[in-house]
């Protein structure tokens, strides 16, 4: 009788755990064919032993975790933006922070008066609860908005013509829309007519108030997302990438921008095998060839490495730059003596050499990096948001969530400060990441060569050297 009973519990058991197995896998299937572009042929593919192959589910996991980094990152460095600019000119901000200021009192920046952000009473994490919603901004509104407008295209390179249509739709044009510096100044010239990429031509941009548009930060924080769409392939990640940057930046201001777009790119190429920190610093060695030597974007990275390289704590390197670049304009970077306001501290360069601070000392190492981003002064939130959203990719969701032991809001509200999308803007990462694999799947099968194994959920991608030339 015992052994009855034991024979049919270890059956029940049995059964159980096939049971489970089958759920599992009828579930990892209903993943998989649930990333399907109903828009694209699917075209037979014959793998080579050469292809480089990566799973496409995994990739949305990935593409979620960019998404809620960079919100996570961009919200909290609006805690500290232009809280510390310097001592030059008008506007002057005493003493930068330290590590020492992180959890402290938040300090006026330079348009509050005496107010500290709203965001935050103290410098510190900004999060969104899973019933919350995480409102767009700059860092990432645009992005979300070139992802949409290369999808409803069904093209992979945006020309001239379709992001001046994308930006006069979706961009408010009179009242408040978020847009600042480089980026009003394009839709100035394209309300004007004007189409990408004479938009961030010098003579054409320049207006009584500055004549170099064209070195501002604004491609930086709006185009890094070209590199998660050709993963593995910068060459074709600057391709893409290409007229959005060129919708606002030129000469310095754009190679930076491309160096962030290769990095984002070579995510997908660097050995996982190393640590994040060695990971990180080999992808920034291999986008440091695109800047042209004779640049002052070139130098600038040089020299914070090799700040970094002599130990120095990051403060002191931070300091360092401030004193080489604004106190001294040493380089070819004499942004101070163009008297401006705040003295650029919205241009490309002092915001590029404070975020590699940020990337080198930070390690790899999520929280790390954005901490240093958000306390390094100038427009804070950029720096934190492009590494907050590449390390994010790196991590993936469960990753990020992991990093900061909790779980967060997945909704995200484009209409915060844009205008025209669908379902009011609300919006979601799930889908977001959903959409930016299709626009993959595009770009691997007509633009790469390579083929989508829907049944396998991967993507065959045909391998190259790496070949990362000088920009010009």
């Amino acid at each position: 009788m015992k052994n009855s009973i034991f024979i049919t519990i270890l059956f029940a058991l049995h059964l159980a755990m096939f049971s489970c197995k089958d759920t599992l896998k009828k579930q990892e299937q209903e993943t998989v064919n649930s990333l399907q572009d109903s828009s694209l042929t699917y075209l037979a593919y014959s793998p080579k032993p050469t292809d480089r192959v990566i799973s496409r589910s995994d990739y949305a996991d990935k593409l979620y975790g960019f998404w809620l980094a960079e919100c996570i990152a961009n919200w909290t460095g609006l805690v500290t933006e232009m809280d510390k600019v310097g001592n030059i000119g008008e506007t002057k901000t005493g003493k930068f922070y330290t590590r020492e200021d992180w959890g402290t009192p938040d300090l006026p920046n330079i348009w509050s008066g005496d107010k500290p952000s709203n965001l935050s009473e103290t410098i510190d994490f900004v999060f969104r609860g899973e019933d919350e919603i995480w409102g767009a901004d700059d860092d990432t509104d645009v992005e979300y908005m070139y992802q949409h407008l290369l999808y409803t295209n069904k093209t992979l390179v945006l020309n001239g013509e379709q992001i001046r249509d994308g930006w006069l739709k979706h961009m408010k044009h009179e009242e408040e829309n978020y847009l600042w510096v480089a980026n009003q100044r394009a839709l100035e010239l394209m309300l004007e007519g004007i189409v990408p990429p004479e938009t961030s031509d010098p003579e054409i941009s320049k207006d009584s108030i500055y004549d170099n548009y064209h070195e501002m930060i604004d491609a930086q924080l709006t185009t890094e997302i070209f590199g998660l769409f050709a993963p593995s392939r910068p060459d074709v990640a600057l391709k893409m990438a290409k007229m959005p940057i060129q919708t606002t930046a030129r000469e310095n201001a754009q190679w930076i921008s491309e160096f962030y777009v290769i990095m984002y790119s070579l995510a997908s190429y660097v050995d996982e095998n190393l640590s994040m920190k060695e990971q990180t610093q080999w992808m920034a060695t291999e986008a440091r060839k695109r800047l042209p030597e004779s640049s002052y974007a070139a130098k600038m990275y040089d020299f914070v490495k090799s700040r970094y390289n002599a130990n120095v704590p990051w403060e002191q390197a931070r300091d360092d730059i401030y004193t080489r670049y604004q106190v001294n304009q040493e380089d070819g970077y004499n942004i101070t003596s163009k008297n401006m306001f705040c003295n650029g501290c919205f241009v490309g360069g002092i915001n590029y050499a404070a975020s590699i601070v940020s990337l080198l000392y930070g390690e790899g190492d999520l929280k790390e990096t954005i901490k240093i981003g958000v306390l390094s002064g100038w427009d804070s939130d950029n720096p934190t948001a492009t590494w907050g959203g590449l390390l994010g990719f790196m991590y993936g969701k469960e990753g990020v969530e992991k990093a900061f032991g909790r779980k967060f809001s997945d909704k995200f509200n484009i209409h915060r400060t844009r205008v025209n999308f669908p379902n009011n803007g609300m919006d979601n990462f799930t889908h977001m990441a959903k959409t930016g694999v299709y626009i993959v799947d595009r770009v691997v099968q007509e633009e790469m060569g390579g083929g989508i194994d829907l049944d396998k959920d991967a993507w065959y991608i045909p391998s190259i050297d790496l070949n990362i030339e000088p920009g010009n």
